[in-house]
């Protein structure tokens, strides 16, 4: 059997296709633009802030350089005499320091011929 000849298929004609790179140009000029103005404007109000800084700081400078302007004091009144009164408070008793240490023993509890040895033992030697 012999199969009939399928019938020769026209030409095809391909179609206009429209790459996305016009559009994507286009939306990335809009976005390059909207992120040139918001940079322009947050250098405005910098600039407009560290202006307002400025001018703060000159004020202030202003008002410490007048607060500054040196005045005249008053003339004390030596037509009244000062003389000195003694105190009221009572005479300061003068104490022994004490230098021992927190566990070193307790000077009262130690005997005399401990005290006696101490003293011999710790003897000053002359400085040759």
């Amino acid at each position: 059997m012999v199969t009939p000849k399928p019938p020769a298929k026209e030409n095809t004609k391909p179609l206009d296709f429209k790459l996305h790179t016009e559009q994507r140009a286009v939306k990335r000029a809009m976005f390059n633009y909207s992120v040139a103005t918001k940079l322009y404007l947050l250098e405005l109000q910098k600039k407009q802030v560290e202006k307002l800084q400025k001018m703060i700081e000159e004020e202030e400078v202003r008002l410490l350089r007048k607060e500054m302007v040196p005045k005249a004091q008053l003339m004390p009144f030596f037509d009244r005499p000062f003389f000195p009164q003694r105190s009221n408070r009572p005479l300061t008793i003068p104490r022994e320091p004490s230098f021992r240490s927190a566990n070193s023993k307790c000077w009262s509890c130690i005997s005399e011929n401990e005290v006696y040895y101490f003293q011999h033992a710790h003897a000053w030697s002359p400085i040759k």
